[in-house]
């Protein structure tokens, strides 16, 4: 007599499957992502007997393996502060000492803090 895993555990096999399954959904569409990267999921029966053989004991753990995010790169500007401690900004301008348009249309520094200029 076959098994159903629909419902072997009390539906808890197909269950579990299926709480992976939508890990792999979510993962898919993330958009950080590699989409061509495999993901896969694992079912382990693990199966024991009793010394007469008669009544065997099943464990079931479902398992996913997901995909990574892709890798996002920055660069840190290292400088000393007033004190000589050592301190780090992110570079935003993409050039050490440049100046460019941000986000928002206003004129930054190489660290993104916005360059203010006061008009006399």
């Amino acid at each position: 007599m076959p098994i159903d895993l629909n419902s072997f555990a009390n539906g808890a096999v197909a269950e579990r499957f299926d709480e992976e399954f939508e890990r792999v959904l979510e993962n898919m569409s993330d958009l950080n992502t590699d989409p061509k990267k495999p993901r896969t999921i694992t079912l382990t029966l693990t199966i024991t007997g009793d010394k007469k053989r008669e009544v065997w004991d099943c464990q079931v753990q479902a398992k996913s393996k997901l995909a990574p995010t892709i890798e996002v790169g920055s660069k840190i500007l290292m400088e000393r502060d007033e004190n000589g401690q050592i301190v780090g900004q992110e570079l935003a301008s993409g050039v050490k000492g440049q100046y460019y348009i941000d986000l928002e249309g206003d004129v930054a520094n190489d660290v993104g803090e916005k360059v203010v200029h006061l008009q006399q």
